[in-house]
């Protein structure tokens, strides 16, 4: 599909995990999107840079937080929210915080959809990008300060973008939008097919068509038997406009694309036995990193690295000597960092 016919036909787009990302690209008030946004998934048409835009909002179903239940009803409504495919997924992911959950996203969509789903059709939407020194790159933070983050942009291809700006003239913020759909218009060059297509999405689509034939027979049948008394079941003299009322009220029944997601999240629950006897280390450091970066990266960045040294430092020696020896490393850091500062002066 050439970028040309993705732009007359619409480009479609999955959000994952944050949803002022969906109110940048069409620009939306955020009020727009109503009060559940964040609960649910939501789908949204409209036009952004001279493009046909439809946006599928998904909820951040990755979540430590996220009930088995609610992630399954999460992914089925975005599968039929977005049949028959996405032409790009975008993961959005915030720079302040541990991408655990993002990650585990990365695998549920190769899981889901292929492999190819993230090396070819997702891009990594990163955000909160105002704890950048003002002179700072994203790429050049990324590959001093998160590797993490720098591995999940290279599982997507090397591909990533922001649509925030430091700019505040209204013709410098759209020019993110511009540049972001202009690589989705570049995957979809590179992948060499419309959409993301795989089994999943060919099932949601078939089930979708059957409850739009079952939805116009029965409104036709209601509107017949009314009028006279013998119902047809003749789809044929429906409107362009009630098919897409159709196929919305089809979507909405996401539930019926039932996704079985339990070999993807495996539960976590634990036997008594062992739940009283060892503690859940791995979310217990989870907690103490949270906790420490919300502090950490409200500091000026000389400060809050070397801070985040010590701590770190601190963490992994762990007790008093733990903290002693981290207070003493991010003293002397900072110290470091201050002289090499006063040189270049």
């Amino acid at each position: 599909m050439s970028a040309a016919a993705s732009q007359s036909a619409g480009l479609r787009l999955v959000v994952l995990g944050n949803r002022p990302a969906v109110c940048t690209i069409l620009g939306l008030q955020d009020h727009e999107q109503g009060e559940d946004g964040d609960q649910q998934c939501s789908k949204y048409r409209g036009e952004a840079a001279g493009r046909k835009v439809v946006i599928v909002s998904s909820p951040a179903w990755f979540s430590s937080s996220c009930t088995p239940e609610d992630r399954r009803k999460h992914i089925s409504s975005l599968i039929a929210s977005s049949s028959p495919g996405p032409h790009a997924f975008l993961l959005c992911i915030p720079l302040n915080q541990p991408a655990d959950g993002e990650a585990k996203a990365l695998d549920v969509l190769e899981k889901l959809f292929g492999s190819s789903a993230v090396s070819a059709n997702t891009i990594i939407l990163f955000t909160h990008t105002e704890e950048l020194e003002e002179d700072e790159q994203l790429e050049q933070f990324l590959r001093t300060w998160r590797k993490d983050l720098l591995k999940l942009v290279e599982q997507c291809g090397g591909r990533y973008h922001t649509l925030e700006t430091r700019q505040g003239d209204s013709e410098e913020r759209k020019a993110p939008v511009e540049e972001l759909l202009e690589k989705v218009e570049q995957v979809v060059e590179e992948s060499g097919t419309q959409h993301v297509s795989c089994p999943l999405y060919l099932q949601a689509e078939e089930k979708l068509r059957e409850k739009q034939v079952e939805i116009v027979r029965k409104k036709r049948r209601e509107e017949e038997v009314g009028e006279q008394g013998s119902p047809t079941n003749s789809e044929e003299d429906v409107t362009e406009e009630e098919m897409e009322a159709v196929r919305a009220e089809a979507e909405r029944s996401g539930a019926d694309v039932d996704v079985s997601v339990e070999d993807i999240f495996p539960s976590t629950s634990v036997s008594s036995s062992s739940s009283s006897s060892s503690p859940a280390p791995l979310s217990f450091l989870r907690r103490l990193w949270v906790q420490l970066t919300g502090w950490i990266w409200r500091l000026p960045s000389l400060v809050r690295r070397e801070a985040l040294l010590g701590a770190l430092v601190g963490l992994f020696v762990g007790g008093q000597a733990g903290g002693m020896v981290g207070a003493t490393v991010g003293s002397v850091a900072t110290e470091v960092g201050r002289r090499k500062t006063q040189k270049t002066k």
